[in-house]
């Protein structure tokens, strides 16, 4: 794959913003790991070679068990693997991230609203929001992927 152009540096106010969204999300009080498992699997769903690779490193730097990642796309049928808690953020990303095809339900609201604060469901819907604008840069422009460390 070759890479287009260089985003980055042909837009760098338009980056510094998304940034700055990215930034303001990994202050929100969300936990760090839970943010991770929603840039990767809203980047699995795009199909992001690059912010796939990011954040698989990201997430075995912070030694989150590799079953967990491998598992990551079958969330709903890998049991106890995944709190309740991540459980109603991986389904609301999801519900968002295909916005166009579910319209975004009340019943995932709901699901999700009962264990997100108002906040806190808010400012998992920018993290939604910004990797989704990551992964458009990235496909788009045909980012390269970082390799990924042997475990």
């Amino acid at each position: 794959m070759t890479r287009r152009l260089d985003h980055q540096a042909l837009a760098p106010e338009g980056m510094r913003a998304l940034g700055a969204v990215h930034v303001y999300v990994s202050q929100s009080g969300l936990p760090p790991l839970l943010i991770d498992l929603i840039y990767l699997r809203v980047s699995q769903i795009n199909g992001c070679a690059y912010c796939i690779s990011l954040h698989t490193r990201d997430l075995l730097k912070a030694e989150v068990p590799y079953g967990k990642l491998m598992m990551l796309s079958a969330w709903r049928e890998a049991g106890a693997l995944y709190s309740d808690e991540e459980r109603a953020a991986l389904a609301w990303a999801e519900s968002v991230t295909r916005v166009a095809d579910t319209g975004v339900p009340d019943d995932a609201f709901t699901a999700a609203a009962a264990h997100f604060g108002e906040k806190a469901l808010v400012d998992l819907t920018l993290a939604i929001g910004v990797i989704n604008s990551f992964n458009r840069m990235a496909i788009s422009f045909r980012a390269t992927p970082l390799s990924i460390p042997a475990r």
